[in-house]
């Protein structure tokens, strides 16, 4: 097929700070017609006929009423990744656009960085390497001390495909795992990991050694983790979220780290990202931060790429999405 017969896919950039990755961009060339925003703004007219979906990489670009009604043949909107708290989809669907997402590439990398973030803080790696690399280091300290993963409580906050994984790496630690989740998982599911299902949040909290959050972030999750929830911790806790950065209640954190309510946290996400350079968070010596890396692999960059692929071009064909409807498979919004 020409490179003019293929629908068009509207992308941000190719290459630089925020475009798409060119490997990326080589792989969508395969099924459609690249148009960059720059492309598209200096040609409004002719490029808008041609762009059927847009391609959102990174969050980008920014998806608003203005860019909607300047598209009328768009069909499609296929995020690479998992969240899509960064999309206004009831506006999206009232245009007739469906959103399709990437579950599938996204489990496996992320409970990788959950497990990382989780040992990480337990044994203090940062400051442990910041000290061993530091040219006034004369000695190592005996009393500097982190605490053992193995055998600890873990308690998953979201027991979906990645917290499930994270379920399954938290057991080779011979780890207790308290789970809270909208709906109970199978009993053959919490067995093969050995999870026990906590109704309510509150015992899951009290409980735990370590507490990881990896829900999506809804109205209903916004500040899930506020004062009161960090208050029923353990003194001795650390609070894990490889989630969405409004899932915690930030001051309220930065208050628990430093009058030790809790003690230490790791963050792969955060609010605003990256966080202002004088935040307070930023100044603490019992938290890891992280930049939002939890799917920044070579192989995941790559699966959702070809995953997005997949569900615009079955869009776009009339067909139905692949594992649509099924647990934690790709989501289709709109209409």
């Amino acid at each position: 097929m020409a490179e003019e017969e293929l629908p068009g896919v509207l992308i941000l950039d190719i290459g630089g700070t925020h475009g798409v990755l060119e490997n990326l961009a080589a792989l969508l060339k395969k099924h459609f017609r690249l148009i960059t925003m720059k492309e598209f703004l200096q040609n409004k007219k002719e490029m808008s006929k041609k762009i059927q979906s847009i391609f959102v990489f990174e969050c980008r670009p920014t998806i608003d009423r203005e860019l909607l009604e300047s598209l009328p043949n768009l069909k499609v909107i296929g995020n690479s990744g998992v969240g899509v708290n960064h999309l206004d989809l009831k506006m999206i669907s009232s245009f007739g656009v469906k959103v399709t997402n990437t579950p599938h590439a996204v489990a496996d990398p992320t409970a990788d960085i959950g497990m990382a973030l989780m040992l990480a803080s337990a044994r203090r790696l940062v400051e442990g390497c910041q000290i061993a690399v530091s040219p006034d280091t004369k000695y190592f300290a005996v009393d500097w001390l982190g605490v053992e993963v193995t055998r600890a409580t873990l308690g998953i906050i979201g027991m979906g495909s990645i917290g499930y994984r994270v379920a399954q790496r938290a057991r080779a630690f011979d780890m207790r795992i308290l789970y809270h989740n909208r709906n109970r998982r199978r009993k053959e599911e919490e067995e093969a990991v050995g999870a026990h299902y906590c109704e309510k949040m509150e015992d899951l909290l009290q409980q735990s050694d370590f507490v990881m959050l990896v829900v999506n972030l809804t109205p209903e999750t916004h500040k899930l983790i506020g004062k009161k929830e960090l208050g029923l911790m353990k003194p001795t806790a650390t609070l894990i979220n490889i989630s969405r950065g409004a899932v915690i209640d930030q001051d309220a954190l930065v208050e628990a780290l430093q009058n030790k309510v809790i003690r230490a946290a790791a963050l792969d996400v955060t609010y605003p990202e990256p966080l202002p350079r004088d935040h307070p968070l930023l100044k603490l010596n019992n938290i890891i931060i992280t930049p939002h890396i939890g799917t920044a692999t070579v192989q995941a960059i790559r699966m959702m790429a070809e995953e997005a692929i997949t569900n615009m071009l079955a869009v776009l064909n009339g067909q139905p999405i692949p594992n649509h409807g099924r647990r934690r498979a790709t989501w289709a919004f709109g209409k």
